[in-house]
């Protein structure tokens, strides 16, 4: 199956390893540091609007991080 995360884009749910809220993550140093670090290495998938959200996903050995206009718990709620 897979999971709408906004901005006619989908993600296979198997590969999710997990769903992070935007705000909580970039206020914690650590979060900030994984998010500049998955962005230079070009792991990251931008939306088209103001990001609430991303999907860390890993498949066929690459990790991608799928930025999301969605609020995380729309994005759980798809999931079930």
């Amino acid at each position: 199956m897979y999971l709408s995360i906004g901005n006619d884009m989908a993600v296979r749910d198997s590969s999710i390893i997990g769903i992070f809220d935007l705000d909580n993550t970039t206020i914690n140093a650590r979060g900030r540091e994984f998010l500049e670090r998955a962005e230079k290495e070009g792991q990251v998938v931008p939306c088209d609007d103001l990001p609430k959200a991303f999907v860390l996903t890993a498949e066929y050995g690459l990790t991608r991080l799928y930025l999301s206009s969605l609020n995380t718990s729309t994005l759980e709620k798809r999931m079930k």
